[in-house]
């Protein structure tokens, strides 16, 4: 199958009122790294002719291959939709797409921009006022569960805005999710939600990478000590995912050590006006930062390991 492009969408009916887009809404997508991709695909799977954009207009095509549409500008994308979910990796990409290249102008009236990068919740809550002054309404909607959950729909969604903003994204939302949380009527709420979950595991990635290699360190196989940790009540989620990636010895990025480095020092600079405390935080952010340092930041954020000096760590099977 050849992949669509933006000539193969109808735009005769981009200004549709909000009560006919909440019955089916058309959606994009902006930003097809491994959360955008599988994200995308979820939507596709669901029933959505979604359209998609990203920098790499291969992997847009490629998407568009197997079905969907694939726009060379999110700015044309932003024309024929009624949802326009941005999965790009931080505040400074949101801006961009938004207002440098002029999708919040092009999103019709009633449209719906959904956020889903890891962002400070002020200036999320500062974003909905200045996409309200278009006309646009907004979701802060941040996301947990990696590029495996997006994939096939059962992410966790964390979102806060307006009642009319939900009544034209709820199905999409459902569609990309197995809970979608509501905690409340405004903006920045969603990512105040997030940067806690963010603080947390961060910090369990650095407690399971020192702990692992302690272990090591102190001449215990390290599948042994896997096995019994994930069996006891030290485990956690974030132990048995992420020390699973250090035995298998493949330090391929689904969530990269830089990934980290940037959310935990959101998590410290949202909390520095109230002189809140975060010693954990500030201790694992350290660390993140030591691997990046070390040439590890595009490496899987259980290569903090490596941080750790006199330790060998598995080696990856040969293919």
């Amino acid at each position: 199958m050849a992949p669509n492009t933006q000539q193969g969408w109808a735009m005769d009916d981009q200004h549709r009122p909000a009560e006919d887009r909440s019955a089916r809404p058309r959606v994009g997508v902006v930003g097809l790294g491994a959360m955008g991709l599988g994200m995308a695909r979820s939507l596709r799977n669901a029933g959505y002719d979604v359209g998609v954009h990203d920098l790499r207009s291969e992997v847009a095509e490629a998407f568009a291959h197997d079905g969907g549409t694939a726009f060379a500008s999110a700015l044309d994308l932003a024309a024929t939709v009624d949802v326009l979910v941005g999965v790009v990796v931080n505040a400074a990409q949101v801006e961009s797409v938004l207002f440098a290249d002029g999708v919040a102008d092009k999103l019709g009236p009633g449209a719906v921009f959904v956020m889903c990068s890891t962002v400070a919740p002020g200036w999320s809550a500062e974003l909905e006022g200045r996409l309200a002054e278009k006309g646009v309404l907004y979701l802060d909607a941040p996301i947990s569960g990696g590029a495996a959950r997006a994939a096939t729909g059962e992410l966790t969604m964390m979102t806060s805005g307006s009642t009319a903003a939900y009544a034209v994204a709820d199905p999409v939302l459902e569609a990309m999710s197995s809970r979608v949380y509501r905690l409340g009527d405004h903006a920045g709420l969603g990512s105040q939600v997030k940067i806690v979950n963010q603080l947390l595991a961060g910090v369990h990635i650095a407690a399971a990478a020192e702990a692992m290699a302690l272990g090591i360190q102190a001449g215990v196989p390290a599948e042994a000590l896997y096995e019994v940790i994930t069996h006891s009540a030290g485990n956690s989620w974030m132990f048995e995912n992420r020390m699973a990636h250090v035995l298998a010895g493949d330090f391929t990025p689904l969530s990269a050590v830089d990934i980290f480095v940037k959310d935990l020092g959101i998590v410290l600079e949202s909390a520095r006006p109230q002189q809140f405390p975060l010693p954990l935080a500030e201790t694992a952010h350290a660390m993140f930062r030591q691997a990046s340092a070390s040439g590890l930041g595009a490496e899987d954020d259980s290569a903090v390991i490596k941080i750790f000096p006199g330790i060998e760590l598995p080696k990856r099977a040969e293919v």
